[in-house]
């Protein structure tokens, strides 16, 4: 059924099977290097040294029992959350708002049965949705509401209270959790030797430190941070060029990963792998690097070909003009084809603002 009035999402009947270890995620945002790099064997003794390096969120008990359904239909669902503190090395990109992260980039990556496709839908930051009750670091329960800024979720109740309001509005029910920060993404990018891109246009942001002219550039760490967050300069300077940026990049991202021969170098394979751990926080399910490794090795068959690269269906908001809403109807379209692990029908997108605009082809 479609999600209510009430913010209730699709329940679905029967279980989904526990996923195997073989299954994996090859296409995030931030993230994609800092999975997929562990896809590889023989890390033998280097295990300790790794799990030294994890951290994760035990979802399932912040969460318990008020969640959807799992589907036993063989595809997977990963919310990906980039994160935008500036705690630590992150201060030189500016003061918290608030004091507290929130989620600057977000996906939700559908991996269909067989693990040879993938769609990702990405949610703008400033979409407004009805959230749902969070609990708050300091234990304290915010009642959430209606009209609320998607990337507020993750600053009011962290990892958990992203992937409640993701599965309330989407009525799936994530499977895992992935995060990464600003620091972290640049130091995956280095290691991997930097990322091969295309300007259709010059971009330069001054808010991003990017000053590229129209060409094709191999950006280091720095470079590929400040194309993914750059957004004043560029199309209508909303987060909805942003995204198509940012999708872009994922696409140049994995074809980097491919042609540099990861998984046949051990040794670069063991130093992306300790750089990516570092970087990353996951779900409970992947806190381990047996159960990480094994869930990176599955999908080496997903390219960005087979990739379907989305924005969540939205239009502008009736109220507030700087803001974006959900549209229920194409919404429903995105949720009800990947909750049938279906492709995503073209007639979601028709009518969004996103998807559309000066920024599509900026990036190759």
């Amino acid at each position: 059924m479609s999600e209510d009035s009430t913010g209730r999402g699709r329940r679905a009947a029967g279980h989904r099977r526990k996923p195997p270890r073989r299954r994996a995620l090859r296409v995030v945002a931030w993230t994609a290097a800092g999975v997929v790099v562990l896809g590889g064997a023989g890390l033998g003794y280097f295990y300790v040294k790794l799990n030294g390096n994890l951290k994760s969120v035990d979802i399932d008990a912040a969460l318990g029992k008020d969640r959807p359904e799992n589907v036993d239909n063989g595809s997977l669902d990963i919310l990906v959350l980039g994160s935008d503190s500036r705690d630590g090395a992150n201060a030189q990109y500016g003061a918290d708002d608030g004091g507290s992260a929130r989620s600057d980039t977000a996906m939700v990556v559908h991996v269909y049965e067989g693990h040879k496709a993938a769609s990702i839908v990405s949610i703008p930051r400033d979409t407004l949705v009805t959230r749902p009750a969070c609990t708050m670091a300091n234990g304290r329960t915010n009642a959430g509401g209606t009209r609320q800024m998607f990337n507020e979720s993750f600053t009011i109740g962290g990892a958990a209270c992203a992937v409640k309001t993701v599965e309330k509005m989407s009525g799936i029910r994530m499977d895992h959790y992935i995060e990464v920060d600003f620091t972290g993404f640049k130091h995956i990018i280095d290691k991997l030797g930097g990322v091969r891109v295309t300007t259709t246009k010059p971009i330069k942001d001054y808010g991003s430190h990017l000053d590229l002219p129209a060409g094709t550039h191999t950006l280091n760490g720095e470079q590929s941070l400040g194309l993914v967050r750059t957004r004043k300069t560029i199309g209508d300077g909303s987060d909805l060029g942003r995204i198509q940026v940012q999708q872009a990049f994922i696409k140049a991202l994995i074809k980097q990963v491919k042609s540099v021969g990861v998984f046949e170098d051990p040794k670069r394979l063991l130093d992306l792998a300790d750089t990516s751990t570092k970087a990353i926080t996951t779900d409970s399910k992947l806190g381990d690097v047996k159960s990480l490794m094994s869930f990176a090795a599955g999908l080496k068959g997903i390219d960005s070909s087979n990739m379907h690269m989305i924005t969540l269906p939205v239009g502008p908001d009736r109220i507030d003009r700087d803001r974006v809403a959900p549209l229920a109807k194409e919404g429903a379209l995105v949720w009800d084809a990947l909750l049938k692990d279906q492709p995503i029908p073209p007639a979601a997108t028709e009518n969004s603002a996103g998807d559309k605009g000066s920024t599509a082809g900026l990036v190759q």
